[in-house]
């Protein structure tokens, strides 16, 4: 499973067209083996800001695990919203899902069931979260790396005399252990979080 992040519907083709394609390819060359090719289910999570959904009989958020996969999504691409999480009444905003390539054959459900399920593997919540936990843990990683490469600018300033010296990222190591962790968390050409799950 292919997870992403911040993938606008108009880059949609490219992540198809481009970003899988490498993916393969790195992996036949590491490999050198056309056997055992891995089958892809490619999942853009989307996080609409203006999106809420409510309930027709009560002021309440819409439970916590409501997937909406009719009359709001697209009419003939497999998308759909779910509210994983509980929050205070108004302010529960769903993620869009978009399923863009599914060759490993899920159902609507059982996909949707393991979007949900992966919601609360946070280590940092006993809740589900908005999106998928390794979209989250590829965020951090990516903006503990985005610190790093601050931190690396500024010591090539201060090698050059022009800036003082600044200190290190309180949870550098965070990147390394994610990175372990993760097996491959990277930021892809259209510039979003990337997880890949190999299950």
């Amino acid at each position: 499973m292919l997870h992403l992040n911040g993938v606008a519907e108009s880059q949609f083709s490219k992540v198809l067209n481009v970003e899988v394609e490498q993916i393969l390819k790195a992996y036949q060359d590491h490999f050198k083996s056309e056997v055992d090719i891995p089958k892809f289910t490619v999942i853009v999570a989307q996080k609409d800001r203006h999106t809420k959904l409510f309930q027709d009989i009560s002021p309440e958020n819409v439970p916590s695990g409501t997937v909406v996969d009719t009359e709001i999504v697209h009419p003939r691409n497999y998308d759909f919203y779910l509210c994983a999480h509980a929050s205070m009444t108004g302010t529960s905003r769903p993620a869009h899902y978009h399923i863009l390539l599914d060759e490993i054959g899920f159902s609507p459900d059982e996909l949707q069931n393991l979007i949900h399920a992966l919601s609360y593997v946070n280590q940092r919540s006993t809740t589900a979260i908005r999106t998928v936990a390794p979209l989250r843990y590829a965020n951090l990683a990516a903006r503990q790396m985005g610190q790093f490469m601050k931190f690396e600018d500024n010591l090539s300033e201060i090698s050059s005399g022009q800036g003082s010296v600044p200190e290190l990222p309180s949870s550098f190591a965070f990147v390394a252990i994610a990175a372990s962790v993760l097996r491959l968390t990277t930021t892809v050409s259209c510039g979003a979080e990337c997880f890949l799950t190999v299950l």
